[in-house]
């Protein structure tokens, strides 16, 4: 059995409570109450409590360590992810994994670290007014970030699957490039989406929550945040509810939390909803709107030989051809179609039966050439033209959040393209059947009738298979109150004492996969949080 250092941390006297095990309602004080664990409420926690302020962790999911994850899908779906990793849209379009558990989505990612890209931060700062978020303005948070977590490129060989999309690219003249990792001595198993059994991953589990928990702060998991309450302009208490063992159901036992300060990091979807339900103050009906995914297609290959997806580090090739290249003369400023990022998924029988196209007995016979399968997938940057404005998270009667996202034309010409582009990269790596994951694809056994088949096939929600792990806005950054919730250092325009630290201020997607944009960002934002609160005069990069 690996070593298990939360575990240790917890022996030693860190301050955790399990809210499934309280019997009387409770109430807890703190100079600043942090809703959610992940990259948001996890940077926040070790800067804020590195400060000397009192510090109080809230975490909706369960506390699970190393030596609870064990490669296995029926446990870790259920116990690490919101709504068993079936989370959905509105009209069920759309599948949305988001971790639900201590580190939130960082425990269950599939690691893949990238700064945001320049031409997102240039497009903030002209189209959204965020001038102090410039790409020399950002560089040093982010570099720091990197330092903490131990993000470089993948240093080994990619698997099978990475390796199909990079042999496929260069063939066609199509630059690939490593994607960088927050791993330390990685054991190269592929299971990353599980939890990573080995203390490999440099998740908020494994690196900002024990600090913040070394240097005082409390835990507290399996508390649901219902809403905040409002005297004027400030935030007086949150009210939540504890869970039972089960991690669903209230047991009937009340917390409130008493701040100074309230940090709001459950995520893109859950921090909107938080807001919904406080009833906090929304006077240019913003809030919610403009929630965005990289709404993903993909296109699934079969090879002569093995490639056994479920093997070896998850992500380590990517290609930002179709990126960088969606608008007229590459002029990214002068909007157009969609750009799309290429990468791959991990594959894991649960995972690709469930993602994958069909059923019954052709469903069958796709599943018996799992090991051979390959897939690719099209991350499509939405936000950055007139006619992509992404979603709106709302409440369902029961409070539970829900995002509506449609898809419009705009969005399906960016699929098609990915789609087309997707199939002549595996057919140019040697595949000798490649078919969009799509209700009416045959599937195809060369690129010449793929490509005719693709640019008539009907392209519609529910037809054409649309995931997403990258859920982002919904409390956007703006120059102003009219145009966002937050302003670009995360404080709330109305609640003075209200910030935002997570994916949810994003004005727009950002075009990679957004793990250390948030890192990055919500550095910057905590330590000016942490100047502010100690009086202690500008943030400085620890």
């Amino acid at each position: 059995m690996m070593r298990d250092i939360f575990r240790e941390g917890l022996a030693t006297g860190w301050k955790h409570i399990d809210a499934s095990d309280l019997t009387a309602d409770t109430r807890y004080e703190a100079d600043v109450a942090i809703i959610g664990s992940g990259a948001g409420g996890g940077v926040t926690a070790e800067i804020l409590a590195q400060a000397g302020l009192k510090v109080i962790i809230i975490e909706e999911g369960p506390l699970r360590t190393s030596n609870d994850f064990r490669m296995r899908e029926a446990e870790a779906y259920p116990t690490l992810y919101q709504e068993s990793a079936a989370r959905k849209t509105a009209d069920k379009a759309i599948n949305i994994l988001q971790g639900r558990c201590v580190g939130g989505s960082t425990t269950v990612n599939w690691t893949s670290s990238f700064r945001t890209p320049a031409e997102t931060l240039n497009w903030w700062q002209t189209a959204h007014g965020l001038k102090s978020l410039s790409v020399e303005a950002m560089a040093p948070w982010f570099a720091q970030m990197e330092r903490r977590l131990n993000v470089n490129p993948w240093h080994l060989p990619p698997n099978e699957n990475n390796a199909v999309l990079a042999r496929g690219a260069e063939k066609l003249g199509i630059p690939v490039a490593v994607i960088p990792r927050n791993v330390k001595e990685c054991w190269n198993l592929g299971y990353c989406g599980m939890g990573c059994p080995t203390n490999a991953k440099q998740s908020m589990l494994l690196t900002t929550i024990p600090s913040a928990l070394n240097l005082g702060a409390m835990l507290i998991s399996r508390l649901r945040a219902e809403r905040l309450e409002f005297s004027g302009p400030q935030a007086t208490q949150l009210t939540a509810s504890a869970l039972k063992i089960d991690g669903l159901h209230p047991s009937g036992v009340r917390v409130t939390v008493h701040a100074r300060h309230f940090v709001l990091a459950g995520g893109a979807i859950n921090s909107p909803a938080l807001l919904l339900r406080s009833k906090a103050p929304d006077p240019h009906g913003v809030l919610g709107k403009r929630t965005f995914l990289h709404p993903t297609v993909i296109s699934s290959g079969l090879f002569d030989h093995d490639i056994a997806g479920y093997a070896g580090a998850p992500q380590s090739i990517y290609s930002d051809h179709f990126l960088h290249n969606a608008a007229p003369q590459g002029d990214f400023l002068r909007g157009g179609p969609l750009g799309f990022k290429l990468e791959v998924p991990p594959l894991h029988p649960v995972l690709f039966s469930t993602t994958l196209h069909g059923f019954g007995e052709g469903h069958a016979r796709l599943m018996q050439n799992f090991a051979r399968s390959q897939t690719i997938l099209a991350l499509v940057r939405d936000g950055f033209h007139p006619q992509s404005k992404g979603g709106q998270a709302s409440l369902r009667r029961d409070g539970s959040p829900v995002l509506d996202y449609p898809l419009n034309d705009t969005y399906w010409e960016a699929a098609r393209r990915a789609l087309l582009a997707m199939a002549e990269i595996q057919f140019a790596a040697g595949a000798s059947w490649v078919t969009p994951v799509h209700e009416d694809s045959p599937g195809y056994t060369s690129w010449a009738e793929a490509k005719k088949s693709l640019a008539e096939l009907p392209l519609a929600p529910l037809r054409c298979r649309v995931v997403s792990a990258h859920v982002m806005g919904g409390c956007a950054m703006a120059a102003s109150p009219e145009s966002g919730v937050v302003s670009d250092d995360g404080r709330h325009f109305q609640i003075a004492n209200l910030s935002i630290h997570d994916g949810s201020v994003f004005p727009t997607s950002i075009g990679a996969n957004p793990q250390l944009s948030i890192y990055g960002l919500i550095a910057r934002n905590a330590s000016m949080l942490a100047a502010a609160l100690t009086g202690e005069g500008k943030a400085a990069i620890l």
